[in-house]
């Protein structure tokens, strides 16, 4: 039995040997020295801003439109019957390109007949140089034969009259001659107007006849629109209107949210009694050469609402509602929580009506696990949260 003890006990010891050399090599003195030394914790790694000051715009949004600069009817010149249309609906027409042709046989024959008159004036004034020519020839050969006993007082005053006479006849000759050549002008412009073209570069947003259909004279045929000069229209508040100085470059966004700048050109001085609007027009400038608009597509502007002043800012981000509004300092190192009075928004940062001053530093990213008094320090660069300079709205 005492053989059986002393086995057991012997087991037991080789058993627990290794947790004994274990424990000795870590008490060793080598080892000692590289076990971590005892001092503060490091430093938090956090992301921080800046406080400062910027300008602030206040602005209130306006919803306008997008206005074509030209827009309407293309109506026809004269009168018949149409023999075609050149564009169909929708499609994109440039300055001088035909939109639709008349029949021109009855304008052919009568820009014919027009040449024939300007022909017919033409040969009545030659006649009437011939006559005219004849007539002061005899009245020379009267006027040498003054001192002759053969000489005619009557018959010399009868050609001198006739002379009159056939100037006059000259004279009515090229007045008709004139009078045709403007018939014949007429009758080519006539002609030339049987083809209706583009008055400007832009869509056909509407055809109001067909061919064969007969038109008089103003008769529409199609509807354009410029849709390369589209202009932003909106209804300002009267008393918003004095901030509109022609120039004035504003934020705007269409539908999709893409942004754009809208320039004051006009204010109309004429005000809505019913809603104490006036409407006012802005040059549409996009980022880019990409654009997707259209006539009478929504648009938001950003209308001043006062004068700039400068204000002192902060981060949002930095901002946390604990008992109130609360942001963490960078101390000399060490994390403050203070409290703080805010404002409006500028952006994406706040304005700071007590709390804060320019230059102070102020935790935006990891300020939620922070305690006060908490060592803090700014995060590598490539760490460093993202912070938006966003204008001020």
């Amino acid at each position: 039995m005492p053989r059986k003890m002393t086995n057991l006990r012997l087991s037991h010891f080789i058993l627990g040997l290794p947790t004994l050399l274990f424990a000795t090599w870590l008490a060793t003195p080598a080892l000692a020295q590289e076990k971590p030394a005892g001092g503060p914790p490091p430093a938090t790694q956090v992301g921080m801003d800046m406080v400062r000051i910027e300008p602030l715009r206040q602005t209130v949004p306006v919803i306008g439109r997008f206005v074509a600069r030209q827009a309407g009817v293309v109506a026809s010149r004269v009168a018949g019957p149409i023999s075609k249309f050149d564009v169909e609906v929708g499609e994109t027409v440039s300055k001088g390109q035909p939109l639709a042709e008349l029949v021109t046989d009855n304008f052919t024959w009568e820009r014919n007949r027009r040449a024939a008159d300007v022909a017919s004036a033409q040969a009545d004034i030659a006649t009437a140089e011939a006559s005219l020519k004849l007539l002061q020839q005899e009245l020379n050969r009267l006027d040498r034969l003054r001192t002759s006993p053969a000489f005619s007082e009557a018959r010399y005053d009868d050609k001198a009259q006739e002379t009159v006479r056939a100037k006059s006849q000259r004279a009515e000759a090229q007045a008709q001659l004139k009078s045709a050549e403007a018939e014949l002008q007429l009758a080519e412009i006539a002609l030339r107007d049987t083809v209706v073209l583009a008055p400007y570069d832009g869509t056909i947003t509407q055809r109001h006849s067909e061919a064969g259909a007969y038109v008089q004279v103003g008769a529409p045929l199609v509807t354009m629109l410029d849709h390369n000069n589209l202009e932003i229209e909106a209804d300002v508040p009267a008393n918003r209107v004095p901030g509109l100085e022609p120039g004035l470059v504003l934020d705007a966004t269409i539908t999709d949210g893409s942004p754009l700048r809208a320039i004051v050109r006009a204010v109309i001085p004429d005000e809505n009694p019913r809603t104490r609007t006036r409407r006012a027009r802005f040059v549409a400038e996009f980022p880019g050469k990409n654009k997707s608009t259209a006539a009478n597509q929504s648009v938001t502007v950003l209308i001043p609402a006062g004068e700039i002043r400068d204000v002192l800012t902060v981060h949002k981000d930095a901002v946390m509602n604990r008992s109130g509004q609360m942001v963490v300092l960078n101390d000399g190192g060490k994390a403050t929580f203070r409290q703080v009075k805010l404002g409006e928004a500028v952006g994406v940062r706040f304005v700071v009506l007590d709390g804060l001053k320019e230059g102070d530093q102020v935790v935006v990213r990891g300020n939620e696990r922070l305690r006060p008094g908490q060592a803090i320090a700014p995060s590598a660069p490539e760490n460093q949260p993202e912070v938006k300079k966003d204008s001020a709205s």
